[in-house]
């Protein structure tokens, strides 16, 4: 799924993107703002979001620098989209070290599932009286391979995206009868700034040789732009409550 974009799909409206600043979060807001929304872009990175303004002048982004896991970024992304928000985009993640149940720390676990899992159901949250006053609105939420197996991540990144898709499907069937729907994309390996090597020796020693065996070719930002922004717009008008596998076939094997 990586059709050119279309000028106006997006006209009109409102959307919010977090992890803005790079990879899938950055080829998701360009998308959105080409196809005719206005994009408020969310990123921890400040001088990402710069970049992204200065290399896009004219798509007219509305920027938040922040910890997308905080109460207080949340309220000024919101604030920032101001009266009338149509689509969300949480794609802001962090990886864990491929650490396994037995060596990963409270810290680790306690981050990954800050930014993984509170902050997006924080902000959707936040999002949702909004969405309801309109009657509509379409929720992404970028899970991953390893929210729909065991073998992909460490255990608190594979856990972390198991909940977003509880999340997702959960939202789906509480908020259909409003107009409101919300999906999910499960990436295989993607070319993004998010960081993973292994940090456990054990994890290396039982993962390793599966991902090199199995793993297709790495996808690009953009093709992930693509299935999350088809998944956003009216093209998927009778699509919510779905995990879209954009993994180049992965999870087929």
């Amino acid at each position: 799924m990586s059709a050119a974009p279309s000028a106006d799909r997006f006209a009109g409206k409102t959307a919010i993107v977090t992890g803005a600043g790079s990879g899938i979060g950055r080829a998701t807001a360009i998308r959105l703002a080409q196809e005719g929304a206005t994009v408020v872009a969310a990123d921890v990175v400040a001088d990402r979001l710069s970049e992204l303004v200065a290399e896009f002048p004219d798509l007219g982004f509305i920027t938040v620098a922040g910890d997308v896991s905080s109460e207080e970024t949340t309220q000024r992304i919101v604030e920032a989209a101001g009266p009338r928000i149509d689509v969300l985009a949480n794609v802001a993640g962090i990886m864990d070290g491929f650490l396994p149940l037995g060596e990963v720390d409270d810290e680790t676990w306690e981050r990954v599932f800050r930014v993984n899992v509170t902050a997006v159901m924080r902000l959707t949250r936040a999002v949702l009286p909004r969405m309801l006053e309109a009657g509509s609105g379409s929720i992404v939420n970028v899970s991953s391979e390893a929210g729909i197996r065991g073998g992909c991540a460490g255990v608190a990144y594979t856990a972390s995206k198991h909940a977003v898709i509880g999340l997702t499907r959960n939202t789906s069937v509480m908020y259909a009868a409003k107009g409101i729907r919300s999906n999910a994309v499960a990436p295989g390996g993607v070319a993004t700034n998010i960081e993973a090597p292994f940090k456990s020796a054990l994890a290396g020693e039982a993962l390793g040789p599966i991902l090199q065996s199995i793993v297709p070719p790495i996808a690009t930002s953009e093709q992930l732009a693509a299935a999350i922004t088809w998944l956003a717009s009216d093209d998927s008008a009778n699509v919510t409550g779905t995990v879209l596998a954009s993994d180049g076939g992965w999870s087929a094997i």
